[in-house]
């Protein structure tokens, strides 16, 4: 169930969305250790962003977990989904923010139940 948010202020087209797509959920899997078929990535592009103050390219995501996460794995995620944004986007690293969270099986849904 690890899902990935992510938000920039750059356009992304149908291809690059896809690419986005498949690269973070191969990696947060491996990376988290969980199958891909529990991983949900979201990509929204053409997010009015300011960071530090101007408009170029840059990103914002949440990562939510449970378990799985910790100092060593967080490094890993926030390197990994930066480079993908540096990469397919131009995103400067210096200009990504990533935000982790581990919660616990009852504050997370699905199938009609919680985990």
């Amino acid at each position: 169930m690890p899902t990935l948010k992510l938000f920039t202020n750059v356009p992304v087209d149908t291809v690059v969305t896809s690419d986005i797509l498949k690269d973070a959920t191969k990696a947060v899997a491996k990376i988290i250790g969980k199958p891909e078929s529990y991983v949900m990535i979201l990509l929204e592009g053409s997010v009015p962003m300011a960071f530090s103050g101007t408009e170029e390219p840059a990103a914002y995501g949440e990562l939510i977990s449970i378990g799985g996460l910790g100092p060593s794995v967080n490094g890993k995620l926030s390197s990994t989904i930066a480079e993908i944004l540096q990469l397919k986007l131009s995103i400067q690293s210096s200009r990504f923010y990533i935000k982790f969270y581990d919660v616990q099986r009852s504050f997370f849904g699905f199938n009609g139940s919680t985990f």
